[in-house]
């Protein structure tokens, strides 16, 4: 096997590029470097891939073992700059070698020529990777343009420096290939006349010719081993880009790769969609040290699940909506759009790097490539637990017009770098953008007070901003028994809306014993303590009776009457009392509001939830809304030890105990809480 050794690039006679600006050809992303390595190197995998086949993306990081270290440090230092010119040795000579490998397969790996002046024009990744700096892509509605993108593996190693390694098929099978680069600065070796500028830019490989090759076949085969690279499987191709010494930037090694699962979450969710197959296009997999990190489920995940809905919207020929440019014409893409109440988000550092707050109001654009491009923000919706998203993608037709408009990052659209049409269909996509998030948040500001009958409680109240503005929920405070309706009881039941207390009075026992009669003299319409009335057929007032008499008269009508049942006390009516006001809380991924509440009166007890909404404009109370109309929807009944009980009506004993309705309120509008309570024996 022929021993590797490094080469420096001298500046040619007519010229080069330098190391420096091939570096800032990225410029000063806003992105956080990690989240641009994540768009980057999976963009190129994309492009790479093979038809028919799903792509596996990973990102390892990891501390080489004692068993390799020697080899790299044997191996990589081998005629490696001096630490002025590259600080490779640096990296190398630590106590400790981190790498950090991207890798992917299903991909056709970086085939083609290995020489720069091949005339081959169409295979020629290798080249294009590993030699060339602004090559335009070969790929049709790929993601990539002018190939920049690569700095970015430069950018994060602290070395200057990453091996690739790669698979590809060539003519008679398959062909494995190493070879070490290095991009730094620019530099000035020796002195006077026989000085030498460098151009910054250096290899490591074969040196036998007169460019320097990558180790192919059984020799990078052998060496991969010997430095501990993940090996490809028979008739497996590939690429694994390992960067020497990563830039985590404030971040432990654990923390970058929890950073860089999320990170592919929110930039390549569109891609863990499975497709009509039941095939993802692609799978990612984030491992530290070994160990696995999870990547977050897109459908799992909030806000992103938001996001997925909205793309099936997109896809859908009733749910999506077609942008257009009218002067002149074209179609230049489908908007899918979602709205739901939500709860509002801790974002995790990813999800702020990408500009999402605490709520959601937002669009991912994307290209034909359906790799996310940005979340453009919209209008804020009035309502704090209310969040929109959308999906926006371009036609094919119109895709080459929007990546002339992304920067080398790819996340953004820059209308004004364009010219003529160009410059009119990116600009009129944001037009007509903003036509449908406006429409979609504009509601009507003038809710018509509902008066006595509708009161909205003490948390239409605290939420006024969303009754007057957008969508809210009502107490729904009531006295007596609801207004006849679909969804009222009948009215022959026992119900109570009250929320305010009220005494409960309980019938005594007619015992002597038990229940002496009182001293007070009772007169016709008095009230027992019961609530009952003494009935009288006398007219006229009563004769002042004591108490003794009273009770001599009863002792002597207990003496010549035939026995009788006891009498029985008068049923109670139950009742529902609310405690404190709706809020909300999360359950099951849904937004729901909660109204807790007990039932005061012993005895088993039937409940049901009564809800209706208000729409803006309208005022009156909708048991039955219009077709297609959002509804509030009943959850579940939760007991106070947490116990969730889907059933519409249950039956539960009166108590202490707190009670809580759960409900999934109807956004753009104002729903009413209410809970129905009878006594089990007479629910039907």
């Amino acid at each position: 096997m022929n021993n590797a050794a490094w080469y420096s690039q001298p500046f040619p006679p007519d010229g080069a590029s330098a190391a420096e600006g091939i570096r800032n050809q990225l410029g000063r992303p806003e992105l956080d470097l990690l989240t641009v390595l994540v768009r980057e190197s999976a963009q190129n995998s994309w492009d790479a891939r093979i038809p028919g086949h799903t792509v596996d993306y990973r990102i390892d990081y990891q501390t080489v073992g004692a068993a390799h270290a020697p080899v790299w440090r044997e191996e990589l230092l081998r005629d490696a700059p001096q630490t002025e010119h590259l600080p490779l040795r640096a990296s190398l000579s630590a106590s400790t070698i981190d790498i950090l490998t991207i890798s992917d397969r299903g991909t056709s790996g970086l085939g083609g020529p290995t020489r720069a002046d091949s005339a081959v024009t169409q295979d020629h990744d290798f080249v294009s990777f590993v030699r060339n700096i602004g090559e335009p892509r070969d790929t049709a509605l790929g993601g990539g343009t002018y190939g920049f993108g690569k700095g970015i593996f430069y950018l994060i190693a602290k070395s200057g420096s990453v091996l690739v390694h790669t698979r590809c098929r060539v003519e008679g099978g398959f062909e494995t290939r190493l070879i070490g680069c290095a991009l730094w600065q620019s530099h000035v070796k020796g002195k006077g006349p026989k000085a030498t500028r460098y151009t910054g830019r250096h290899w490591w490989g074969n040196r036998e010719a007169d460019v320097v090759e990558p180790l192919t076949g059984p020799d990078a085969e052998m060496m991969a081993y010997r430095l501990g690279l993940r090996a490809f499987e028979a008739g497996e191709t590939g690429t694994s880009i390992v960067v020497i010494d990563p830039e985590l930037g404030d971040r432990e090694p654990h923390e970058a790769t929890n950073y860089l699962a999320d990170a592919i979450l929110w930039n390549l969710w569109p891609k863990m969609l499975s497709h009509a197959d039941g095939r993802p296009p692609m799978t990612f997999s984030v491992r530290h040290q070994g160990s696995e990190v999870t990547v977050p489920d897109p459908r799992e995940t909030r806000p992103i699940d938001l996001f997925v809905e909205a793309y099936e919207n997109m896809c859908s020929a009733e749910k999506g909506q077609v942008l257009e440019s009218f002067n002149p014409r074209r179609v230049l893409g489908r908007l899918g759009l979602e709205k739901r109440p939500a709860l509002p988000l801790e974002p995790t550092p990813a999800a702020t790097g990408m500009g999402i707050e605490k709520t959601v109001h937002h669009v991912c654009l994307m290209r034909t490539a359906e790799l996310v491009v940005t979340y453009h923000q919209g209008p804020k919706p009035a309502a704090e637990y209310l969040s929109y998203a959308g999906v926006f993608r371009v036609t094919e037709e119109m895709d080459a017009t929007f990546a002339l408009s992304e920067p080398p990052t790819h996340d953004a659209w820059a209308w004004q770098s364009l010219e003529g049409r160009d410059k009119t269909f990116v600009r009129v996509a944001f037009t007509r953008l903003k036509e449908k998030l406006d429409a979609l948040v504009a509601i009507n500001d003038k809710v018509k007070s509902p008066g006595a009958e509708v009161p909205l409680g003490a948390a239409s109240r605290e939420f006024s901003s969303l009754v007057t503005g957008s969508w809210g929920i009502g107490g729904g405070v009531r006295f007596g028994k609801p207004k006849a309706n679909p969804m009222a009881p009948a009215e022959d039941e026992d119900v109570e809306w009250e929320t305010e207390a009220r005494d409960v009075f309980v019938a005594e026992s007619l015992s002597p014993a038990s229940n002496p009669v009182p001293d007070a003299p009772v007169r016709d319409g008095d009230r027992q303590p019961g609530g009952h009335e003494v009935p009288d057929d006398r007219t006229g007032p009563l004769p002042d009776v004591s108490a003794q008499e009273a009770r001599t008269g009863w002792e002597s009508l207990a003496g010549t009457l035939p026995a009788a049942p006891r009498p029985q006390p008068p049923a109670v009516r139950p009742k529902v009392q609310y405690v404190a006001e709706p809020y909300y809380e999360s359950r099951d991924g849904h937004v729901v509001l909660v109204q807790e509440f007990r039932l005061p009166v012993p005895g088993t007890q039937q409940v049901s939830p009564q809800l209706s909404i208000l729409l803006p404009g309208n005022g009156v109370r909708e048991t039955d809304p219009p077709i297609g109309a959002a509804r509030p929807e009943f959850f579940g009944w939760e007991s106070e030890r947490g116990l969730l009980d889907r059933t519409n009506e249950i039956v539960v004993s009166g108590g202490p105990d707190i009670w809580r309705l759960l409900v999934v309120p109807a956004p753009d509008t104002v729903t009413e809480i209410g809970i129905a309570v009878r006594r089990a024996e007479v629910a039907r």
